[in-house]
């Protein structure tokens, strides 16, 4: 794309050089304030093409530690020169017709070149005018855009002064000058039409219609709750979004970043360059639950909490109760402030009317060393086990037994299979009367975990 942009600028510079020598050789050589304007117009051209020849090869440059945002704002830099040259031409053409209207009486020689060299011009600019439509509107290219405004004005110019040729021709005078004026006109409003876009995109004016747009192919995201910032600013063909959305806090960090990756391929369906920075704000939701606000904001100080209870008497009172899982090796005194620290944050989030319990409970990663079992260990255990199955007439089936030994204590693993159709919490107590009856009958046990397992499943996948 960059060397397309290139060669059709390059080509714009060819032209205007070839239009403004050929034009001020007729204008002088026919006296025509017209074409002196034309020429002075096409003049202007050639430098305004030249700048667009500069800034394409510029504005493509990648962004660097200098310019964070790339060298796509040269473009617009440009155009708003060219827009500065198309006023200065006017005011030129405007000052010369009107002294020569009420001023001075100058001989104007209407000949065949003269002619000649205004069809000539009409046909140059229409086909690079056309040229520059295609290649900026494939390229979003503004100065290529400013360029092509160029060549447009003058195919318009070149016409009001083709008319007054041939009023001149047949002996109207003043007709020049006025030509020359029309000329004027239409260029001040080409540069009043390229500087108005201009001064938008270099005030990072976003594009019409954009941000309604994107606002109602962000909410279409299963996930975002509001979107809390939207800002766009164009530079070049490229339309930099910084975005934030809320989410609920809940939600894990992998759910968060497929949020941002739908919102991402929704936009990028609607606009294909764009340079999108995205921030998701977790807040909290109207739905949540007393204990799913304590464990969101404990987990936000990188801590767990179990046996979350919370009670209400009848003076509205609410007490909470929790375990919060601290390292074992931590210092009392340290343990407490952090205990502290999250109390205070919950009364912050519930208020006053609140009575926290915070029950410390040491926790760490347990590697022991092993030492080997006597079979006379491991029968008397399987004896205790073998007794669990007469006790208890839920434990339909044990097996997957492990026995460890370490520093002198028995650490005992089971699977025990019960009907499909109870609770967790039954399940939950069941096992605590396994490990009870273990401990009952066994000196030295330092810990038994029971694994409950469905019949159901287990016949399923046993087949």
């Amino acid at each position: 794309m960059v060397e397309v942009k290139e060669k059709v600028a390059f080509s714009s510079v060819i032209a205007s050089v070839v239009l403004t020598i050929t034009k001020f050789i007729v204008g002088i050589l026919t006296g025509s304030i017209g074409i002196l304007s034309e020429a002075a117009h096409s003049l202007l051209d050639f430098g305004a093409a030249l700048l667009t020849y500069f800034t394409v090869r510029i504005s493509d440059k990648p962004a660097d530690k200098k310019h964070n945002f790339g060298y796509a704002k040269m473009e617009s830099i440009s155009a708003l020169i060219e827009t500065g040259l198309l006023f200065l031409t006017s005011f030129w053409i405007i000052y010369e017709s009107i002294k020569r209207l009420f001023f001075a009486s100058v001989e104007v020689n209407v000949t065949w070149y003269a002619f000649a060299v205004v069809i000539l011009s009409i046909i140059i600019d229409i086909s690079r005018s056309r040229a520059l439509k295609k290649v900026a509107k494939e390229t979003k290219s503004q100065a290529l855009e400013a360029d092509a405004l160029h060549f447009s004005s003058d195919i318009l110019s070149s016409l009001v002064v083709l008319l007054g040729l041939i009023l001149m021709s047949f002996g109207i005078n003043g007709a020049d000058a006025i030509a020359a004026l029309f000329v004027a006109l239409f260029v001040m409003h080409a540069g009043y039409t390229m500087g108005k876009r201009t001064i938008k995109v270099l005030m990072d004016a976003a594009p019409e219609g954009t941000i309604e747009t994107l606002e109602d192919q962000i909410r279409k995201v299963e996930g975002v709750l509001e979107i809390k910032k939207l800002r766009v600013r164009p530079a070049g063909t490229t339309l930099f979004i910084d975005l934030t959305i809320d989410v609920n806090r809940k939600l894990t960090t992998e759910q968060v970043y497929i949020i941002k990756r739908n919102v991402e391929e929704k936009i990028k369906a609607k606009i294909s360059d764009v340079d999108l920075l995205i921030n998701a704000i977790p807040i909290s939701v109207k739905t949540e639950t007393i204990v799913e606000r304590i464990h969101m904001l404990v987990e936000n100080h990188s801590l767990e909490a179990h046996n979350v209870y919370v009670h209400t008497d009848d003076n509205s009172k609410t007490t909470v109760n929790f375990d919060l899982e601290v390292n074992k090796n931590m210092d009392l005194n340290e343990a407490h402030k952090l205990a502290c620290h999250i109390e205070n944050k919950l009364y912050k989030e519930f208020g006053k009317d609140l009575e926290i319990y915070i029950h410390l409970d040491p926790v760490g990663v347990n590697i022991k060393k092993c030492v080997p079992i006597s079979e006379f260990e491991i029968k008397k255990i399987e004896k205790i086990i073998d007794g669990v199955k007469e006790k208890f007439k839920f434990a339909h089936h044990i097996h997957d037994l492990n026995i460890k030994k370490s520093d002198g204590k028995y650490i005992i693993s089971l699977h025990c299979v019960v009907v499909s159709n109870m609770s967790v919490e039954t399940a939950h107590n069941y096992s605590n009367d396994i490990q009870k009856y273990i401990n009952s009958k066994l000196d030295n046990v330092e810990h038994v975990f029971v694994h409950m397992e469905p019949k159901d499943w287990i016949e399923k996948h046993n087949h």
